[in-house]
Formats: C-alpha cells, structure tokens, sequence
C-alpha cells in the first residue's frame, strides 16, 4: 500500500525533496513544491499538502531490456549461473517455447511491473534469429499500440554479428525492424571481417533511416575491444543517427592508458553508453568454486568525465542472463550506485535513469518543469540514503496527476506457460 492517498484534483505537494539537476540548480537536493493540474505539472494550487520531505522524481526510462526472454527462470534456468550457460539455454527455450502467445504473455506481464514501479518508456531487444523475427516483431507492435498511453515501447532487434548475413536473411530483418519502427541492433565480439560487417551494418542502418544499438564486450577478456572498432567505424563512416553501445564489461579490465584512449574515441564519436550493472555483476567473472574478483561494470566515472552521455538499465529479468529483478528502474539506481560507487561523486547521476536514456534513445525527456506530464514517482525518503536502504515498495506512481494501483501481477499467472519442453 503506498504510504499516503493524495487527492486526484488540482494540488500543490508542499514540503518535497528534489535532486537539484533536475531543476537546473546547484547542489544536490533541494527543497521545495511541486503542484498538479490537468494532469500536468502546474503553478500554485488552492489545496496544498504537507508532504514531509518525501522526495520526487519524474517517470524512468528504461532504454535495455529483454521482453522477449523475460521470466522464463522457472522453465528454463540457467545450469551453472555462466554466460555460456545463459546463451545455450535461452537458444534451447526459444526454439522449443517462444510462440506469439508465449512472448506476448511473458512480455506483457514484465510491463505491468514497470508500470507499477513508474517507468514510462522502455527499450527492449527482440531476439531476431530467423524465423524468430517474424515471430516477435509483430507481437511487440501491438504491446506498442496496447501500451502506448502508459509507457512508451521501442524495440532494438538483437543477432549476433557472426549471423548477421548482410546478402541474405538479414535484410528480412532489417526491412522488419525499419517497418516497426524500431532500431537495428547486433552483438559484437572479435570475428576476424568485424571491421566490413560493422561498415555494412552501418549503411544498412542509414538506408533504412534507422539508429542502431549494439550489445558490446560482454566479457572480461581485456583483448576484446569491439567498443573501439564501433567508435572508429562510426567516425569513419561518417554515420550520423544515435549510437547506442551497451555492456562495455572488457574495458574494465584493460591497461588504464588503453581504456581511457578508447574511452577518448567513444566520446569523440558520440555513442551512447548504457551500462547493466546488475546482469554484468551476475554472470561476470563466474567460475565455480570460486569467488569473483571483478564486477563487469564498465567505466562510467571515466566515461562521464569524458563527456559521454552514459545511463543505467535493467537489462534481463528472471531468465538465464539474470535469475532477478524486476524492471524497477529504482533497484537499478540503488545497485548501480553501490557497485558502481556513484555516491561520493557527482550529484547528478539519477539523471542515467531519467534525462541520459531519453536522449539517447529520443524518448521525451522526463520533466519536472511547468507544463510537464504530472507522471511522478514520490518516496517515503529525504535523503538519498534514506531513499537506497530500502526497497520504496510503498512509493507513490502518478500519472497524468493521477495516483494509479500498484499491484504487482503474480507470477502464478504464467505457470501454464512454464512446462519444461
């Protein structure tokens, strides 16, 4: 139950706490009111509540997720907790399980629970190994169409570069993706003609009008620099819509004077950067037995300082990749700032969950100014310590000014989908 009821009329909301960034002001959070009308973010009210403190932050965005593999853990767990073990079982339960109905179900109830934790936009990618593609595609445009007045869906297709036949089936793909409106997308990893499959991916991408999002590095493998062949492809090429480059693990453990040049590349290039802290510190370094030493978080500080435009993301949701989560966007800021060390830094780093993957991804940006959509997240908490101690399972969602439901859906409703085949 959300820890107040707030009136669904014009109101001032008194007394709240807001990070400073978010109002263009200086420091880290400030104090002040925030009033609803005409389920917009409007001048002073007649009715004003106190709200103690409680702090404010506008709708999420989500710009990396996996709708498509969502909550499959229960059919389809993964053996060893490995990212081997994550590719072979999710490629076993796609072929036997992923029908329309199955993604769409699965899918479906994913949103529900990011629409209760308050996120309002959401990137997902669709594995798109044919016949796949034909499969998933037409299923996420009607999530999009039955979605779209409560968050906003995009989709990235997803296929690694090794499949990605540029003569061939991908081109169906690609006329898929271009069709829904959606970005074209790919795993990198070092295949000997990366170089000629980057720059034919690339003029497909422009052909099409589409941006394109590369799934990048996802290894600890120092000798893994797929990251600095996109950026140097990119400045070559000339290519000029969004970059989106996720993952970035193997840069975390390369020579300093390596990683930073490279981080020097990405910037001049422009990519964006998402980083999934809590998939990457999952699967990452695992061996068993063994204690992990490394975390798999790329280097956000260094990329940050450089200029780059870099956010956080959910990524996968209790399939192989991940056993957890549950596209709360707050989870991922709280995990992000202890595994990444994000306290003690820079104040503004709520805005990698807010105005950093909007702009990448060309969502409308998360506003808490007047005039914005009143889609608001509130929490029992001051400070942001108070904020990341506990899980905020009580905080309030508005939207359009509108205090909504929150109940999760329980898993129970997927347990016919859920034999093993």
């Amino acid at each position: 139950m959300d820890f107040r009821a707030l009136p669904s009329g014009p109101v001032t909301l008194e007394n709240v706490t807001v990070p400073a960034c978010l109002l263009d002001q200086p420091g880290d959070l400030v104090r002040t009111s925030i009033s609803l009308a005409g389920g917009r973010i409007a001048g002073p009210q007649n009715i004003a509540i106190d709200m103690g403190g409680a702090m404010v932050l506008p709708a999420f965005v989500d710009m990396h997720t996996h709708l498509d593999k969502g909550h499959i853990w229960n059919r389809a767990p993964n053996p060893d907790g490995t990212f081997d073990g994550a590719l072979a079982t999710v490629a076993k339960d796609r072929e036997a399980n992923w029908s329309a109905g199955d993604v769409r179900r699965r899918a479906d109830f994913a949103l529900r629970c990011a629409f209760a934790h308050g996120t309002r936009a959401i990137r997902t990618h669709l594995d798109s190994i044919p016949p796949q593609d034909d499969i998933s595609w037409p299923v996420f445009r009607e999530l999009r169409a039955d979605w779209a007045d409560r968050i906003a869906l995009q989709a990235s297709c997803l296929i690694g570069c090794d499949r990605v036949d540029l003569d061939g089936s991908f081109r169906h793909t690609a006329e898929l993706v271009a069709q829904s409106g959606g970005v074209l997308g790919m795993v990198t990893y070092p295949v000997p003609d990366l170089k000629a499959r980057l720059t034919g991916f690339l003029k497909l991408a422009e052909k099409h009008g589409l941006s394109v999002d590369f799934h990048v590095d996802e290894t600890m493998d120092p000798e893994a620099e797929t990251l600095r062949l996109i950026a140097q492809t990119v400045l070559e090429t000339g290519f000029a819509a969004p970059v989106v480059v996720g993952h970035c693990c193997s840069l975390s453990t390369q020579d300093e004077a390596r990683a930073l040049d490279t981080i020097a590349l990405v910037a001049k290039a422009g990519l964006h950067v998402v980083s999934l802290p809590m998939c990457n510190l999952y699967l990452q370094d695992r061996r068993a037995g063994r204690t992990p030493r490394n975390r798999g978080i790329t280097l956000v500080h260094e990329m940050k300082a450089a200029g780059v435009n870099v956010s956080f993301a959910s990524d996968n949701t209790r399939d192989p990749f991940y056993a957890f989560g549950d596209l709360d966007m707050l989870e991922v800021l709280r995990q992000a700032t202890r595994i990444g060390h994000l306290d003690h830094s820079d104040p503004d780093w709520v805005n990698a969950v807010l105005a950093n993957p909007a702009r990448a991804c060309g969502f409308d940006a998360p506003s808490l100014a007047e005039g914005a959509p009143a889609d608001l997240s509130i929490f029992n908490a001051r400070t942001w310590t108070e904020l990341f101690a506990r899980p905020q399972s009580d905080r309030i969602v508005l939207r359009q000014g509108k205090q909504i439901g929150r109940k999760l859906p329980d898993y129970a409703e997927l347990d016919d989908l859920m034999e093993r085949q």
